[in-house]
């Protein structure tokens, strides 16, 4: 590369008669070109830059500046020569823009305006093709045509596409033949044998290379290349087949339906859904005793008993079954696409229960049917070849009343009790039938048994009547309508006649008039009726149904005599009329008020003459009012006595102590208030007195320490005093006699806590007298 000569330009235009003066420029260059890649040791010559200014005396410095100036290019200041430091590489940077100006090197002034340039490198062969992956992945249906595409591969190669061929790539495959190709300009990879030749259930995978070389692929191009795993899916193509062209399989007879038989297996060399298959009962005597399903997990048929199987009546059975794909491609089906088996199923006898000839059975008897009449038979038989007997019995649990019974030998059923259709309509028993030989054997049958009706009821009045007349009427004037129930249920429905009793038809003073619907009139047969001459009547009325046997029966009518007003209402009846129906009489209801008021006053009474009661006072002494001994009349009841003091106290000072000893009050006192005693440690000191001694000790620190305790001192008696203590038993139990004269000088012995009492005790008589 050359420094560029200058130029000058001569502009000679004339515009509007003006002539335009001559320009002249003293340097001009545009660019310079370099190769990449250099290899030399020393720098890269690119050019020369030179301006009109240089005289060759020296006096002119050349500087540089711009884009890797300094570092990348320098400039000779002197004579203005441009290299390359280092070896530059295009597909880093293809171009460089730098800055050139002329100054003087004496006064430092710009001898030249600066001016732009470039530097561009000029491209080598020097980077290989690179896919845009290193390992591609494609599939392609199996028994695919020639040509088909699986996919494409794309290179790309960083030297410049617009210099040369060097980035003129061309794809060819060094490995994969002869089953795939690739198009050489556009990396389109397609199959290259027949549907025979590509099947995945011979080889599925398939490992392409394929190559991308630059240069159009002439030699001494570079090259790039990639992996490209294929992989062939799959179609259905493969009819499923049996893995054995016989099953056999043994079943008891005692198996349910739905209960499974045995399981049959086909393989398909197809996967997935290409895979899924059913399989169905084609032919065989058996189409209709068995069902075959599939398992959707395991793909295998299951064999299972679709009706009751018997031994007895057939042992074996034998099916063809029939296995083909859910899904078919037509473009493979043929008749070879489904498969046949022969499944062979033998019925093991098995030792069942008796069996009844029904699944239940209906019997219907009169209710009025004789104890021990029969109301029908049930039959069951050993349905196995032995033909063990029978026998039969009534599960008692549906018969709790015991009404019904069962001939164990020939299964028929009588009564036990007289039964009322009335009461039970219905009854629902339970028939057992058991092997004479094997009794584990048994089975049931309902039984239900409907009682006929009988008409052995008397209708009755429909309800309880209440029937008035004025005193003033007119004769067959009807003041009530009657109609009657029966508790029979007749097959034609009821029919109820109504008459007046004969006992009653004599000088009768009402009538009964037959309505002819089941009810009936009641009719007056006066004009006047006087309350004060007798205010209730007495009407029978006889009541008699219409079916076989004729049943009656005679209802009595309570008509009271009122006194009305014009209109016909009642306004006053008599009390005796009032109370004339059904229930307690006013004399009765009076007796049992006063009965009442009486025993009342009787426990008032013995409530206030309680409250009168004398109490007896606490002090007895009156002229000591601090000292005394109070006097309990009961005494305990030893031992077993749990509701007086409680013994354990004594037996366990110290845990008696212990439990809630801030709320105990004085039994001898009622408090006045509530406080919380906090109570001082108790120094129980010696035991050399024994239990009693320490629950003494305590009770009395108690006593002293209670602000609610009253200003003299009690004893309090104990019917036991513990073991080993010193004054033995204080109880007047064991005493000989309480009003014998007694030695109380011990008391002084006891020590100190017991003084005062060996004071009160060990006086003489003349003291108090």
């Amino acid at each position: 590369i050359h420094r560029q000569p200058k130029a000058s330009t001569d502009l000679n235009s004339i515009r509007g008669e003006k002539l335009l003066k001559r320009v002249r420029r003293g340097w001009m260059w545009n660019q310079f070109f370099l190769q990449e890649e250099y290899t030399g040791s020393d720098y890269q010559y690119i050019g020369k830059l030179q301006s009109d200014q240089d005289r060759g005396d020296g006096l002119v410095k050349y500087i540089l500046s711009g884009e890797g100036a300094g570092t990348i290019f320098v400039i000779d200041e002197n004579n203005g020569d441009l290299h390359a430091t280092r070896r530059l590489d295009r597909e880093e940077k293809a171009f460089y823009v730098l800055k050139a100006t002329v100054v003087n090197k004496r006064t430092g002034y710009k001898l030249e305006p600066e001016t732009e340039f470039t530097v561009k490198l000029h491209d080598i062969n020097d980077n290989e093709p690179h896919f845009s992956k290193e390992v591609y992945t494609g599939s392609v249906p199996e028994r695919s045509d020639i040509g088909t595409s699986v996919i494409q591969v794309t290179a790309t190669d960083a030297d410049d596409s617009m210099y040369g061929n060097s980035a003129k790539l061309v794809y060819s495959i060094s490995q994969g033949h002869p089953y795939f190709s690739v198009d050489p300009n556009t990396g389109v990879i397609r199959t290259a044998l027949g549907p025979g030749d590509m099947d995945r259930e011979q080889r599925e995978h398939y490992q392409v290379v394929i190559e991308a070389k630059d240069m159009a692929g002439q030699r001494g191009g570079l090259t790039g290349s990639t992996v490209v795993n294929i992989t062939l899916t799959d179609v259905n193509d493969n009819p499923p087949r049996f893995t054995q062209s016989i099953y056999q399989f043994r079943v008891p007879e005692s198996f349910k339906s739905g209960a499974p038989v045995g399981r049959i297996r086909a393989t398909d060399r197809d996967i997935g859904k290409n895979a899924e298959m059913y399989f169905t009962i084609v032919s065989g005597d058996g189409m209709d005793m068995f069902d075959i399903s599939t398992n959707k997990d395991t793909q295998e048929g299951v064999i299972t008993v679709s009706k009751p199987l018997d031994y007895e009546r057939k042992q074996s059975y034998t099916v063809e079954i029939q296995v083909q794909n859910t899904q078919v491609d037509p473009r493979f089906m043929s008749t070879g696409s489904k498969d046949m088996a022969t499944v062979r199923i033998s019925v093991e006898d098995v030792d069942e229960p008796p069996l009844f000839d029904k699944a239940s059975y209906l019997m219907e008897v009169k209710e009025d049917a004789a104890v021990g009449a029969a109301v029908g038979s049930v039959s069951a038989v050993d349905p196995d070849g032995t033909r063990s007997p029978v026998k039969y019995s009534i599960d008692r649990r549906t018969d709790m009343d015991r009404l019904f019974n069962v001939h164990p030998g020939n299964g028929s059923i009588f009564l036990l009790r007289s039964l009322d259709r009335e009461e039970t309509a219905w009854h629902n028993i339970s028939v057992i039938a058991t092997e004479f030989n094997n009794p584990r054997q048994s089975s049931h049958v309902p039984v239900y048994i409907r009682l006929l009706d009988i008409n052995d009821n008397a209708p009755t009045f429909a309800t309880v009547y209440e029937t008035f007349v004025c005193e003033k009427t007119k004769a067959g004037q009807r003041i009530q309508t009657v109609s009657a129930v029966d508790a029979d249920e007749p097959s034609t429905g009821h029919k109820f006649f109504f008459s007046l009793a004969p006992e009653g038809a004599y000088r009768s003073n009402f009538t009964v008039r037959d309505n002819g619907d089941n009810t009936a009139g009641i009719l007056t047969r006066r004009a006047s009726y006087s309350r004060l001459h007798q205010s209730v009547y007495l009407v029978p009325v006889v009541i008699t149904d219409g079916d076989y046997p004729m049943q009656s029966s005679t209802g009595t009518l309570t008509v009271r005599v009122c006194t009305c007003d014009r209109d016909g209402n009642m306004e006053l009846c008599n009390a005796e009329a009032l109370s004339s129906s059904p229930g307690l009489s006013t004399g009765a209801l009076i007796a049992i008020l006063l009965c009442a008021i009486i025993l009342l006053m009787i426990v008032v009474l013995f409530t206030a003459l309680k409250r009168q009661r004398k109490q007896e006072p606490l002090i007895i002494s009156k002229e000591d009012v601090r000292d005394n001994v109070v006097s309990y009349n009961d005494e305990g009841g030893g031992e077993e006595d749990t509701q007086a003091f409680d013994i354990g106290a004594l037996r366990h000072p110290d845990a008696a102590a212990v439990l809630e000893e801030s709320a105990k009050q004085r039994r001898d006192i009622i408090p006045t208030d509530t406080l919380l005693l906090i109570m001082p440690p108790v120094n129980m000191g010696s035991r050399d007195n024994g239990d009693v001694r320490e629950f003494i000790n305590q009770r009395v620190l108690e006593n002293d320490c209670n602000p609610t305790a009253p200003p003299y001192d009690s004893l309090a008696t104990y019917a036991y005093e513990g073991a080993g203590s010193v004054a033995e038993s204080l109880s007047s139990l064991g005493s000989a006699s309480s009003e014998a004269e007694q030695d109380y000088h011990y008391l002084s012995d006891w020590g100190p806590r017991f003084r005062k009492l060996a004071d009160l005790y060990g006086a003489e008589d003349s003291d108090f007298s």
